[in-house]
């Protein structure tokens, strides 16, 4: 891949935010956005995105917390953006998408920039994964952590007290497919969907363009689609996930695509859109017309590892079983989210089970899944509140 570096964002960043690439960590040159750079002592700040997002996804806060004396980077992360180093096919070996080597990567960066600690580690969606995993892993480094949108739970635990048993202690499979698929509505989950290799040529090539496309999915998951209000799960079963969207639980016959083709806003709302304007969303269908989804896809895949009891991802981390966040920690959701909801039980194990310090949980009022861009003000004044009361 070749790209400009001068020309990141088409004219949207303003000239405190700078584009920089920092080679040779952990196999990538790892493309990263930065403010309040220039001076060594200021204490760092890791912004880490989900999907299908990219560092891009930060700017609306980068310039307020480096204004209050911080040093801000955002990267793209593995399989995204303008990283390189990545593969961007439908790959069988997975490891390097596991989230210890996610970690690593994170961590590479953290150290070639020359910080021995960060003062916070936030992360959006899936990039909240890679945060929560960071601080538990390494507390030494990463003094406090940011989740927003997406519950960290994710610590498999080692089957425990078993040598009397029948030794049939793996974890059960998920049969959540089944369940949906069977239910009068046929139905399936997003992130079955996006293990399939169809995915991927499915946004690449919808109907009405990728531009199109990305408007549909960030519209539908936003405060601005009227029909978010979401509420608590009783149960991991069909019949309370079919409650959710369809961006989370899609119609069984449908691609993404076309899934958000149905909810597409209307040419009003799209020119009232003051978080994310045609100009900005044009970034994300540049950058992704260029690598494609894949490599965020393959997130998916190899984190569904957890749940479905193969190896490898889970082995890997079921080196941590019983460890938790110690660090002090904070989540942030957009009240109009669905995601803090999509798994019942996971803010409370989150909050009462695997953060020790976390404090209460903050919901921001209209703003759905992209918090931070379509409420920057509001997320910028609790993560500061966070920073100076921690």
């Amino acid at each position: 891949m070749s790209f400009d570096l001068e020309q990141y964002g088409n004219g949207t960043l303003p000239e405190q935010i700078r584009s920089r690439v920092c080679r040779n960590i952990n196999g990538l040159n790892i493309h990263y956005l930065e403010a309040g750079y220039g001076d060594s002592e200021k204490p760092l700040i890791i912004l880490l995105h989900g999907f299908p997002e990219l560092a891009y996804s930060w700017r609306k806060i980068m310039i307020p917390l480096s204004n209050a004396g911080y040093h801000v980077v955002a990267p793209d992360q593995r399989g995204f953006g303008r990283t390189t180093g990545w593969d961007n096919s439908y790959v069988e070996d997975l490891s390097l998408f596991n989230q210890t080597n996610l970690v690593r990567d994170i961590l590479g960066l953290v150290s070639a920039l020359g910080y021995r600690s960060v003062e916070c580690v936030i992360g959006h969606d899936s990039g909240a994964g890679v945060a929560g995993w960071s601080s538990l892993i390494r507390p030494d480094i990463y003094k406090s952590t940011i989740l927003m949108s997406a519950p960290f739970t994710a610590v498999p635990e080692i089957p425990f007290n078993t040598y009397k048993g029948d030794g049939d202690n793996q974890p059960k499979p998920d049969t959540i497919a089944e369940g949906l698929a069977s239910l009068g509505r046929p139905r399936k989950h997003y992130q079955h969907y996006y293990a399939t290799r169809e995915a991927n040529a499915d946004m690449m090539e919808s109907e009405n363009g990728l531009h199109s496309f990305f408007r549909g999915y960030y519209h539908y998951k936003s405060a601005d689609w009227k029909n978010n209000n979401p509420f608590p799960l009783d149960s991991w079963t069909a019949k309370e996930l079919e409650k959710m969207p369809t961006y989370y639980i899609m119609d069984l016959n449908d691609n993404m695509a076309e899934t958000v083709a149905k909810e597409m806003p209307s040419g009003e709302e799209i020119a009232s859109c003051v978080w994310l304007p045609e100009e900005e969303l044009a970034v994300y269908a540049t950058e992704y017309g260029r690598t494609g989804f894949q490599g965020g896809l393959n997130w998916y895949r190899s984190g569904m590892a957890i749940s479905d009891g193969s190896h490898g991802n889970r082995q890997k981390l079921e080196l941590f079983s019983g460890m938790k966040i110690e660090v002090p920690a904070l989540f942030i959701a957009g009240k109009q989210d669905w995601g803090p909801q999509q798994r019942p039980g996971a803010l409370n194990t989150m909050q009462n089970t695997v953060c020790r310090n976390m404090s209460t949980i903050k919901y921001v009022d209209n703003a759905g899944h992209w918090v931070q861009q379509e409420q920057a003000e509001k997320v910028c004044e609790l993560v500061l509140e966070f920073m100076r009361n921690k």
